[in-house]
């Protein structure tokens, strides 16, 4: 693994953990072994190393979809939107840091000010709706799903289900017994 890569995953870590304004150059530089120099070699701000973690997030997100989808068949369109929530709880599982990341208030207020950021969060939320409405759309094509806005019922189904992940990141509820709720309400709304 590079240094700049492994930079990055410190990072990832250290800014999901304790937030990135809490977060010393000087801590990724002990847990990687990377000069404080070197890490300023390849990021000139920790705002910049930020940007670099949000573009491998986003990244991250659209392989890890490719992966789970290349291993998939559907019956129809609604089972592929029950199969988008279990992917998208399945990745906040797997890659918690990222969702841990995204729940802090620092990347919104970046996003304010800086256009890199806003842009890569609106890339990273658009990818994950983008896998939802694609499902709509099948469901409506094929007729398992009745006639919604596919733009819309999407961005209703994952706010439904980052609501559960907020949950679940800040240990509020246990998010685990509203899976079957959460399918049940999806049903119902994409009804025929």
């Amino acid at each position: 693994m590079s240094k700049k890569i492994s930079i990055i995953e410190v990072a990832t870590r250290l800014f999901a953990a304790k937030g990135i304004k809490e977060t010393s150059i000087a801590e990724i530089s002990k847990l990687t072994g990377a000069a404080e120099g070197t890490i300023y070699h390849h990021f000139k701000t920790k705002d910049e190393l930020f940007l670099a973690i949000l573009e491998n997030v986003k990244d991250g997100i659209l392989e890890e979809f490719k992966n789970y989808s290349s291993e998939k068949t559907y019956k129809d369109g609604l089972e592929q939107v029950e199969n988008m929530i279990l992917f998208y709880l399945y990745l906040v599982g797997k890659q918690e840091e990222w969702f841990y990341l995204l729940q802090r208030h620092y990347p919104y207020e970046l996003a304010t000010g800086n256009a890199t950021c806003r842009k890569l969060l609106e890339e990273i939320y658009n990818c994950l709706v983008d896998i939802f409405e694609n499902a709509v759309v099948e469901g409506i094509n094929d007729g398992s799903i009745g006639d919604v806005s596919p733009r819309k019922t999407a961005l209703i189904i994952f706010s439904m289900v980052n609501g559960l992940v907020w949950f679940k990141i800040h240990n509020l509820y246990d998010t685990g017994s509203l899976y079957m709720e959460l399918i049940s309400s999806c049903r119902r709304m994409l009804k025929k």
